[in-house]
Order: C-alpha cells, then sequence, then structure tokens
C-alpha cells in the first residue's frame, strides 16, 4: 500500500506527474482496455471510451482520496465511461442500449478485432439478456477473472450481492445457451 501511496504522490507532483502518468499508461490501458472492450464490445468505440477514462483520471486524480485502490478507482471510472457511452450511443440512434448490444453483436463477426467463434456470439447474446449490474458481475468474473473483492471496490457492492449476482448470470446464461 505504501508503494501505492508513493506512486499516487509522484503522478500528482508536477515535477514527476508525466513521468508517471506515462507508467500508469503502461500499466493499466490493456487491462482497462479489455475491461471497456468487454462492455462495448466494439474495438473502435472501445479505443475512444479508454482515452476518455485516462483524460478522466488525469483530471480527477487530485480528487483520489485513496480509499479504494487506484486500480479499482480507475476500472469505476472506465465502468461508468463505458455505460454512459453505450446510453448516450443507443439514444442518439433512437434506440434502447439492448437494442444497441444485439446490433453489436450481430456485427462482432465482421470486427478484424474479435477473434471468436459461434459458441462467442451466443455467450454474448446470453450475456445482454442480463440485468445490467449481472451483466457487470459476470463479464468482470468470467472474462477478466477479477475477485469478488476487487469488483465489490470497483461497484461499491457487497461480496455478498456479487455472489448471488454471479450465480444468477450463470444460470441465466445456462438456460439460454442450452435453450437456443
Amino acid at each position: 500500500m505504501q508503494e501505492e501511496e508513493e506512486f499516487i504522490q509522484q503522478l500528482l507532483n508536477p515535477t514527476t506527474q508525466n513521468e508517471a502518468f506515462q507508467k500508469l499508461l503502461l500499466t493499466y490501458q490493456k487491462p482497462l482496455y479489455n475491461h471497456i472492450r468487454n462492455i462495448i464490445l466494439n474495438h473502435d468505440d472501445t479505443d475512444d471510451v479508454l482515452q476518455n477514462t485516462f483524460i478522466k483520471v488525469y483530471q480527477n486524480l487530485s480528487k483520489f482520496k485513496g480509499e479504494s485502490k487506484l486500480f479499482s478507482w480507475m476500472y469505476r471510472i472506465a465502468t461508468n465511461e463505458a455505460l454512459t457511452f453505450l446510453n448516450q450511443k443507443a439514444k442518439r440512434g433512437g434506440i434502447s442500449s439492448e437494442t444497441l448490444q444485439n446490433k453489436t453483436i450481430d456485427n462482432l463477426t465482421s470486427d478484424s478485432h474479435f477473434d471468436g467463434d459461434e459458441l462467442q456470439i451466443k455467450l454474448q447474446k446470453a450475456i445482454i439478456t442480463l440485468p445490467e449490474k449481472q451483466q457487470l458481475v459476470f463479464k468482470m468474473k468470467y472474462f477478466e477473472e477479477l475477485k469478488y473483492e476487487q469488483i465489490s471496490e470497483i461497484l461499491g457492492t457487497s461480496v455478498g450481492a456479487l455472489k448471488a449476482s454471479y450465480h444468477h448470470a450463470v444460470k441465466k446464461i445456462e438456460a439460454f445457451v442450452t435453450s437456443n
């Protein structure tokens, strides 16, 4: 924890800020990209949201109180940015978020950055039938292999509630996959 506090001080200190932020980018760019991509599913949109996430992180570093890990705080920002992006994109298109996600899944096979098969497409279709919170919990646990404690910090939910959400999500996905 002391190491993280020192790193945060480097991020806040004008003389070490640029170098520290470069280190932050190198450390978190790939995991945050993967996290956002799991929510948005589209590579180009993910890049835009990732850029917005790092801008928000940079602009709000001075407001980071250290009540959670830096990793969790950044993931929370990335999650909020991704969800906001999806809602705004759906609204601009005059469609629901679920319809937008269905269209995105239908376009996955033509996405050169997607290397999944039909089973992956079916899994994605099953996931979008879940309520938003169950989607997030499932994706963070299943795809990103985050621990419940980490997800708890990111989403601000108890571990017990997360375990229940994940269990319900798995049951619903199993039912969807076996019936379709």
